[in-house]
């Protein structure tokens, strides 16, 4: 195998294939990046058997040669050092070449590398999906609804399926919710798909590999393909192939948690809101729970605070557009309510609260589809 490439393309393709290779993996060929030349372009491919993603160079695109003098072949080099290797060669350009006894020879400028390859034969294969359970979305909405919901999954392993985004596939809307029992986070949109074509009601998709997944796919109107199968999601562009793991389990019936009126109703700008729950925050990060409270005031004031005794007070006033219904006093994580608002991109921000120990929902204004919610905290 041989071939001459652009340096800065080879960097960033095994950053995104990094990504799904590990140390701790059972399998130690795993621990290599496999590396295919063919005459269409360079295969980058990087597994840890939850993620495998496949990272395509083609050898000319719009006009543009990223990859010369391909003679084809295949190789898995070590993970450890190539991405750095390649990182610090000195000219745009990098050489790599194979020789019978899988050595690799890197050759950039005055610089030569050679490191010890393996079979590429030996690599596992990763599997094909024949599925017909397969839609289409533009990435820019993908990368919406990820950001909209993987905050909001469990980190704590107790309880597996919580890790996980799930999707739901009902009446013509794709529906993604994520929820550490604590809070929740959903995101819906309409999607035209003829309902014979797709069997999958709901699946559950690791959080980590959705966060992978955003930090690779472009922010771009292009589409991404993405395909079920019982135990595996495959995302597929042009040039990118990224299959997860989904999760087992049945994932718990959120509906019900979300409370169908409200006592107190808030309607506020987002941006006031999430910074003066910010700088309460400051003095509330020394309680475990990183909490505040949130008390309604006469003439449409909020007032926001944190009292920890061994650091100190403080008091935020927050001047809203809107409150109807009764007074309330409510505390809550100040984290998860920044998490919340964060991602709310609308100018005003809707807050329905059910009384002090229920949950309540924050909701953009003007769009029904996203919904966060908070349970509070218990404060005495």
């Amino acid at each position: 195998m041989k071939f001459t490439i652009q340096r800065d393309l080879l960097i960033e393709k095994t950053q995104h294939i990094m990504k799904a290779i590990s140390s701790r993996v059972t399998i130690p060929i795993l621990t290599g990046i496999k590396i295919e030349a063919s005459k269409d372009g360079i295969k980058l491919t990087g597994s840890d058997s939850d993620i495998s993603i496949e990272s395509f160079i083609p050898a000319e695109e719009d006009g543009v040669i990223n990859v010369e003098e391909i003679e084809p072949g295949s190789i898995v080099v070590q993970a450890k050092y190539f991405p750095d290797i390649i990182r610090k060669l000195p000219l745009k350009t990098v050489e790599i070449k194979t020789s019978e006894d899988f050595q690799v020879t890197i050759t950039s400028g005055g610089s030569e590398f050679h490191l010890n390859g393996q079979d590429a034969m030996e690599y596992p294969q990763l599997p094909v999906l024949h599925t017909d359970n397969s839609f289409e979305l533009s990435n820019d909405l993908l990368k919406e609804l990820i950001k909209q919901t993987v905050f909001a999954v469990s980190t704590v392993e107790t309880r597996p399926i919580l890790t996980g985004v799930n999707i739901q596939l009902e009446d013509n809307q794709l529906n993604f919710v994520a929820t550490d029992s604590h809070r929740l986070a959903s995101r819906k949109i309409p999607i035209q798909i003829e309902n014979d074509q797709l069997t999958f009601k709901n699946v559950v998709i690791p959080g980590k590999s959705l966060v992978e997944l955003n930090k690779i796919i472009d922010d771009n109107d292009e589409t991404i393909t993405i395909s079920v199968t019982e135990n595996q999601i495959l995302f597929q562009t042009k040039n990118l192939y990224f299959l997860s793991r989904l999760l087992d389990g049945n994932y718990p019936e959120t509906s019900r948690l979300i409370p169908d009126q409200s006592k107190t109703t808030i309607l506020t700008k987002t941006k006031n809101l999430l910074q003066a729950i910010d700088r309460a925050s400051l003095l509330a990060k020394e309680n475990k729970n990183n909490v505040v409270k949130l008390e309604t005031k006469s003439s449409n004031q909020l007032e926001i605070s944190s009292h920890t005794p061994e650091v100190g007070q403080v008091i935020e006033e927050v001047h809203t557009e809107s409150i109807e219904g009764e007074d309330l006093k409510i505390s809550f994580s100040a984290k998860y309510m920044i998490d919340a608002l964060r991602v709310i991109e609308s100018e005003y921000v809707k807050i329905d609260f059910t009384g002090a120990m229920r949950p309540f929902i924050i909701k953009p204004d003007n769009d029904e589809h996203i919904l966060q919610l908070i349970l509070p905290v218990r404060t005495f």
